[in-house]
Parts: structure tokens; sequence; C-alpha cells
């Protein structure tokens, strides 16, 4: 059966027992849904969503149930083996939003389902934690207690405790209050005053923390008139528009999204809360959870940094209903709520939300695609709106909400540039901090007041270079040089994770004349503490913060005023709220703004903007220092004057002119292969082909090296196609695709609306 079929063409029928056949989706790569047979014993468990097992090929397959059948026209139809789990967990929604993403991001349905269900949900082999719970048999009088403490003293005094239980209770929790061992418990068991029961236990990632309840905070003017909108769209969802919420940094939107998800909740709905980094959600989920502490289990939280068995709870308590609020990156788009009311994607600019394997979905695309199949409302807030967002909401497809002030009046951080080439012309070695840097550093410090440095590259030396013949410590996979850990003492690639001892000679002509070039915010950190010894000095990035905790203990410390100065990559950027951070000094901010992709110099103008943003927001006016080569790009110039408005106007004629998105949707195909002449030719007979079969109504780029050409030990070429009609475009290209013999060690991979071009 063609994938790319239509939900609305198919007939389902959602009554079971009469029927007795059902389509499934396995959760294998065939391309096609098949048919199976339904044991009249199994009949009544079955539905539309339902996981079985089925025999495929001669082994067992897991597969999702995706629709209820009266009769089939298949042949040979086997029967199904097994009914897993106790009822159907995915809904029709979301198998619509499946084969809708199948369709417009080219990829087959199967490979999408494996997005929607947690590999811990799909392969069910993760169950609920089982502890033992104790309660009294009977209520036990004071004669009889007495009568025990005569006899057995601890066992009498465990039994009071017991007898005082309104409902049963840990035994081990019990154990642990009355510091009485489990022989003891053991005892009362065996004597007949206590019985001892297994139960879950939930795994609540945030169970051994406490939320200290909050209320609604007063809202300005352009809050009250965001807030508005979003209940009047709650009134009437199915005729609703999605909601961008441009509000500068600072000026309170979370606010605005905590009281929309209040009215949401009070209209019986449920909301799904997405956020661009895991390391934003330890800061959102405590402001949820103290908005809304009055129902411990209300909140859900699903990010990868949860064990296999938080997940599956979490996502349980999401199923079950007993979670009306879901927080989470990308992946919690497809958190299965019922009645959903409200989706709110905060910094909807964040590249991070696009995935970058199949399937190669946007979770902000999706979650507009979802609020429109379960008639609900959608809010996309953000300082620095994305160009395909904004240009949406200029074209009256979105609805425009702006917030132009900051909180109880504080002032935009004051932004200074530093020209690093004058830096340079005194004479100076090329300085981690400028002097103005390091001035308005020491002088923070000297008010007790904080600091966040930014570079958005992690190590410490970013190549190893011979000063003899000039020779750089590449990678053998990638076309990159390897960076230098100082904390590990070893170089690795940061892009296919290949590691390497620091030679002593140069491997190339064996001269000791090795050289460190470049710096990462490991050697940021080392320089800072050298250069400011009293102050405490921490650093955030993916090297640092791979503890489980780690980003939740830094956040905490930084907040109590623990650390002095915060150095770290783009996880510290965007969505955190610290008072006391009254400078900010980005480090180089020329590193992304020269890539050769035509979306770099937005990205550079949004960094700097969400960057600047964490300064000034307690009563001191911040103040942030941009050290750069190129002081008159307009992106920096742009961002110096907060003037989001002028960039976009400016960026939008570059893009109408080029034919690039908005205006034109995007489809990169990268054809890879290990070895170069293989992978040029798959990639020139896929260009002939494509052309023979798009024809002039899209725009067909030539196959040409990737910018880098060779990742993870595989040449790479690229094929760009413009065009406006996306979703006919991605079905010729899967045509093509599927017509055209590739060699075995040949991959092709589909993007659409790609936000790499590297």
């Amino acid at each position: 059966m063609d994938y790319y079929s239509n939900a609305r063409q198919r007939t389902i029928f959602s009554t079971v027992p009469n029927a007795n056949f059902i389509r499934v989706i396995i959760d294998r790569a065939i391309h096609r849904e098949l048919d199976y047979l339904v044991p009249e014993t199994l009949a009544e468990r079955i539905g539309i969503g339902s996981r079985v097992r089925v025999p495929f090929r001669d082994k067992s397959a897991l597969a999702t149930v995706v629709a209820v059948l009266e009769h089939s026209d298949a042949q040979g139809i086997r029967p199904i083996e097994a009914v897993v789990g106790d009822g159907p967990i995915l809904s029709e929604q979301l198998l619509e939003l499946a084969r809708w993403m199948s369709a417009y991001y080219c990829c087959p349905v199967e490979t999408v389902m494996r997005s929607l269900l947690p590999q811990v949900i799909r392969r069910a082999e993760v169950g609920w934690k089982k502890q033992l719970f104790v309660q009294p048999t009977r209520k036990i009088d004071n004669d009889e207690l007495e009568k025990l403490r005569r006899r057995a003293p601890r066992q009498a005094e465990l039994l009071a405790a017991i007898n005082e239980l309104e409902a049963p209770m840990l035994a081990a929790e019990l154990l642990r209050k009355t510091s009485l061992d489990n022989q003891t418990l053991r005892a009362l068991v065996k004597r007949g005053f206590a019985e001892l029961r297994e139960g879950a236990v939930p795994r609540d990632p945030h169970g051994d923390e406490q939320f200290i309840l909050t209320g609604n905070l007063e809202l300005n003017a352009e809050q009250a008139l965001a807030l508005k909108e979003v209940m009047e769209a709650l009134e009437a969802p199915e005729n609703a528009r999605p909601i961008l919420l441009h509000g500068v940094t600072g000026s309170g939107k979370t606010e605005v999204y905590l009281q929309g998800i209040r009215s949401a909740l009070e209209r019986g709905r449920s909301a799904i809360v997405l956020v661009p980094e895991i390391s934003l959600t330890p800061q959102t989920v405590e402001r949820f959870k103290g908005r809304f502490a009055e129902a411990q289990d209300v909140v859900a939280v699903l990010h990868s940094h949860l064990s296999e068995g938080e997940r599956h709870d979490e996502w349980h308590k999401i199923h079950s209903g007993h979670a009306r609020i879901v927080i989470g990156a990308r992946s919690a788009v497809f958190a299965p709520l019922k009645n959903l009311g409200l989706i709110i994607v905060d910094e909807e600019h964040e590249t991070t939300y696009k995935q970058e394997e199949a399937p190669r979905y946007h979770a902000r695309d999706v979650a507009v695609v979802r609020a429109k199949i379960e008639k609900c409302v959608v809010v996309l807030g953000t300082a620095t709106p994305s160009l395909e967002s904004y240009q949406n909401a200029v074209a009256g497809k979105y609805k425009l909400t702006t917030l132009t002030q900051r909180v109880d009046a504080q002032q935009m951080p004051f932004m200074r540039i530093v020209d690093l080439r004058q830096e340079r012309r005194k004479g100076k070695a090329a300085a981690i901090l400028s002097e103005k840097l390091r001035a308005a550093i020491s002088n923070r410090l000297e008010k007790r007041e904080q600091t966040i440095l930014f570079l958005n590259r992690r190590g410490f030396s970013t190549s190893l270079l011979c000063s003899e013949c000039g020779e750089a410590r590449n990678c053998p996979n990638c076309s990159v040089a390897l960076t230098f850990h100082r904390h590990m003492a070893r170089m690795s690639c940061h892009l296919c994770g290949h590691t390497a001892a620091v030679p002593k000679k140069c491997p190339a002509c064996g001269k000791d004349a090795l050289i460190y070039s470049g710096f990462g915010t490991e050697k940021v950190e080392s320089t800072v503490s050298q250069i400011f010894p009293t102050a405490v000095v921490r650093r955030m990035d993916a090297d640092s913060m791979t503890r489980k905790e780690a980003y939740r203990e830094t956040l905490r410390n930084f907040r109590a005023g623990k650390i002095d100065i915060l150095v770290g990559t783009q996880m510290i950027a965007k969505g955190l709220h610290f008072p006391n951070v009254t400078l900010v000094g980005i480090i180089n901010a020329d590193l992304a703004l020269h890539m050769p992709d035509f979306r770099a110099g937005e990205r550079t103008f949004q960094l700097l903007t969400q960057v600047a943003g964490r300064a000034g927001r307690g009563e001191t006016l911040g103040e942030v220092f941009v050290q750069t080569y190129t002081p008159f790009s307009p992106s920096i110039q742009f961002a110096r004057h907060h003037d989001f408005a002028g960039y976009f106007q400016q960026e939008l004629e570059f893009r109408e002119r080029c034919d690039f998105p908005p205006f034109k949707h995007a489809v990169l195909l990268t054809v890879r292969s290990a070895h170069e002449a293989r992978a040029k030719f798959s990639a020139e007979t896929l260009a002939r082909r494509l052309k023979e079969t798009v024809g002039a109504e899209f725009i067909l780029g030539e196959p040409t090296p990737a910018p880098l050409e060779k990742l993870q030990g595989q040449f790479r070429f690229h094929i760009l196609i413009r065009g406006e009609a996306i979703v006919r475009l991605s079905r010729l290209v899967r045509e093509t695709l599927d017509k055209l013999p590739f060699p075995e060690d040949v991959a092709v991979a589909v993007d659409v609306d790609p936000y790499q071009l590297l």
C-alpha cells in the first residue's frame, strides 16, 4: 500500500467486535502497510493505535494498528500473534499527523512512527517499578498493643505506626521513618497484624524536589492584550490562527504562557510546552511545577536525559491523563495528551527544533499542523522570530502579537561593539578577552554582580598545527581539524567522535614544533580563572554537563550567587532568567557569521540578541560586549540597536532575490559513500533523473561537493531543489528515488526545509 495515501481517504471502523482484520504499520522500513487476521479471542482488545505482535516473513515483529477492517482483499493473510499492552497507545489524530509528516518530509511512515513512540514504549521491555507497600490487616486496640509491647516492644512500636496509616505506605519509607528493620516488619506480617502488597512506584525525575506554590503575576498592558488573544483563540480553537508572540527578551512571555495554560486547564484541556534546549528544561519545569503545584502529577517532563524507567513512567502518566501539561524538547510535540488545547513553542526560531536524522521534521511546523488536526491553539514565542514565521504573520497566516517593553520598565541592555582588528593593531596577539571586556568583568566582580561569557565552540584549542611544515592534525573521518580537550588530554572530533592521543612530534615532518591554535570554552574558562583568581568560574557545555544532574546543579548554584562568571555555549544563550547578571561578553561573534549557509546572518542576529537578553533582567542596567572582526556586518549592527524590523526587511529582500525561504521551499538531497567517485557519479545520475521528473516548475541545482565534504568517513554531494509546491516536490523526489537503483554503499538523505547546508 502506498504510504503517501491520505488518512482522510481511508475507511476506518473504530468499533472492533464485528471486525475480522486489521491494517498495521510494522516497525521496519518496508514502505507499505500490511493486513492481518484478528482471532476472536483478541478482537475485544484491538483498536486503532493498539500495539500488536505479528508474524513477518520468518520472524515476529512489533506493529501499530492504523485501521480496523471488516474485510480485506489481501492474499495469504496470517493471524496476529499477540496484543501488546492494555489498549490503544496512539490516537487517530497522531496517526493522521504521522501520515502528513511522511508525505511532507519525504520519508516512510514507519520512520515517523519511531519518533511518535519512544523506544521504551515501542519495545515494551521496561515495566513499572514495583515495591512493597504495608498496611494494617485490621484496627488494633490499645489493649492488644500493650500486650504486644510487653513481649516485643519493637514490634509494638512499628505496629502503632502502621495502625495510624490512612492509606498503604511504602514499607521502606515506613522503616526509615521509624528507624526499625525489615525483620521486625516480617514478624508482624507473620503474626497477621500487617500485610505487604506489591505496587507500582512512579520514577519521578523531580520527585526529590520541593516546589513552592506561586500565583499569577500582574500583567502590563501588552501582556494582558497578548493573553486576551490566547484566551479568545481558546474560545474558538477551530477557527484560530497560530499566534506569533514577538516579545523582546525579558518582556514576560513566560507569564503569558502560564496564564494561558491555566485558562486551557480550566476549560478541561491540556497543554504542551516545547523548549529548544534540555538545559532550559530545569528552569522551565521549576516555574511550571511551582505555578501548578496544587496537583503534584499535573506536569510531566519528556527529554533525552531521562532514564528509560523515568521516560516510561512520564509517558504513561501523560497517556493515562494524570498529567495535563507536558514540558520537553522537540519530541514532546508528540506527547499523547488527551483533549489537547494549547501548544506553546518557546524560542520558535531555534534551529534545535529541526531534527537532523530521519524523519527530518521541524517541531515548530509539526506543532502548527498538530494544532490544526486537534483543533487547538498554538503560540510561537520568541524575541527574534524566524523569517518564515514572521513572513507568515505579515501575510496574515499567523496572528502577530508584540511585547515591546521589558517587565517592570527594565531597560534593554546597552550593547558595545569591540573591534578585534583594533586590538591586533595594538601589537598584541589575539586575546580572548579584550581590555574593555576585562575591565568590565573586574568592575562587576567588585560590585558582586554576575557575568556570562558566551562562545559557541567547545574544547581548549581548535587545532594542532606544526609551525615548521604547517600540517594540521585533522580527523581521518571528517573534513575538520581535531579539537584539543585539556581535561581528557586528547584530541577529538566533534562531528564523528573520533579521538586520538596528542602527538609529541609532528607526524608529517617529525619536528618538535607543534603549536595549539584557536580556543574554545575550556580555554576561556582556564584563562578567565587565571585573570580573576578570586572569582568562582564555571563552564556549561556538552563536555562539562555529562552527569544527569549537572545542568540543574550549575543553574541552581548560579542563581544562588555561588558562581561569579559562567562560561558556556548556546545552552546558556536563551530562556534563562538571572536578575543579578549585569554583564554578558560575546567572545567571538563571527563564528557563525561566515558559514556557507544563507541563514548564517539570521542565526548570528538571533544569537546575539538572545545572548544579550540574559543581561539586565534585574534593577541594574545590563551591558553587553560583542567582540568581532566584522563590526559593520548588518547582523551585528541591527542586533546592537535591537532593531528586528530593520534586519527583517533587509534580509527578506535578499531572500526574495535569491529564491530562498520563506519565498520558496527547499529540499536538500545528500548523496554519500565511502568512495568519492561513486558518490559523485550517483549524485550526477540522480540530478539527471530529477531534471526529467521535476521539470521547469522547480529550481534544480547542480550536484556539488558539500561544504563539509567528508563526514564520518563518507564523501558527500549536495543537490538543492527550490520551489513552492513542497508536498508535490516531496512526492516527485520520492518517486524518483524509488525508481533509481543505487550501489549498496551509496545512501541518499532527503531533507525538506533544511536548516543546515553543511
